[in-house]
């Protein structure tokens, strides 16, 4: 929400101080169209260049999370710290054997089941059956487990960012990529040299607006959407940190309710449940039979 009346606001004063003033908008206008054409079309080629289609695709998903704000909800971080705490809630009471069937088979898996969202994230399920599975192999060292989840995590952080950079990349280049433009109106204005002062002025205002454009996309609107598209991944990221909090404190001995306790304290401040809220719905989760 607050991105869209951003914007609004980003066209709304830029174009509204320049007809405030005494600008012809007519100029500008006029000249947008094709100015738009050879930045934008360049911008996007230059983009398929240097990405490769799952950048791209990642991309074009990504503008939805920019105006969408964070996947994970506070109510998923209580749904994860709830799926965590019954999973080494039962390892710890039933034993490695108990835990098998549910991180071989987590889609049958009565735990896994009862946090759908949860299911849908590939990663995430992975993460923790791979996890478990590897304690399960008394791989029981707290370190070794948590140089191994930690590797995990750079690789999905940076291959979770590439669609950002690529989008700060094609931000960065814009400004260029308006001059380029203004070049070719100055190019095409030379070469009617021989007409009347008022028609020079208006081609020279029209290449202009290229470099005008191009500064404006990158500063005013690409660049803002890349850092937003990088925020909003980082904060979802935390939502795999937990799970590397929690399995680690418990594979160090620590009881469920601690292991889970520890891990709520790695959650983002805006969905952080209070302890009395994460002991609630805890209390509420039915028994594992």
């Amino acid at each position: 929400m607050f991105q869209i009346i951003g914007i609004v606001l980003l066209f709304g004063l830029v174009f509204g101080s320049f007809i405030i003033s005494g600008g012809k908008i007519g100029v500008v206008l006029e000249a947008m169209p094709h100015e738009m054409m050879a930045i934008g079309g360049a911008a996007v080629a230059a983009f398929m260049i240097s990405n490769s289609m799952t950048v791209i695709k990642a991309t074009g998903g990504g503008f939805g999370r920019v105006f969408g704000g964070p996947k994970w909800k506070a109510s998923d971080y209580k749904d994860l710290l709830s799926l965590l705490f019954l999973l080494t809630k039962t390892m710890k009471s039933k034993g490695v054997i108990a835990l098998e069937s549910h991180i071989e088979n987590p889609h049958e898996s009565t735990i896994f089941s009862r946090y759908p969202k949860i299911m849908k994230d590939h990663f995430a399920v992975d993460f923790i059956c791979d996890t478990l599975r590897m304690m399960t192999m008394n791989l029981e060292d707290p370190h070794q487990v948590e140089d191994a989840m930690e590797k995990q995590l750079e690789k999905h952080h940076h291959e979770a960012q590439a669609p950002a950079h690529a989008l700060a990349a094609v931000a960065d280049g814009l400004p260029a990529l308006g001059i380029v433009a203004a070049v070719l109106g100055v190019i095409k204005t030379m070469g009617s040299i021989t007409e009347p002062p008022e028609v020079l002025g208006m081609m020279i205002g029209g290449a202009l607006v290229g470099t005008f454009l191009g500064v404006f996309l990158a500063y005013g609107l690409v660049g803002p959407m890349a850092a937003r598209m990088q925020a909003v991944t980082e904060e979802d990221g935390s939502f795999y940190k937990i799970i590397q909090s929690v399995l680690v404190a418990h594979l160090h001995g620590n009881a469920a309710q601690i292991s889970v306790e520890i891990g709520r304290g790695s959650v983002p401040s805006t969905a952080q449940p209070s302890f009395l809220e994460l002991e609630e719905a805890l209390s509420t989760i039915p028994a594992e039979g």
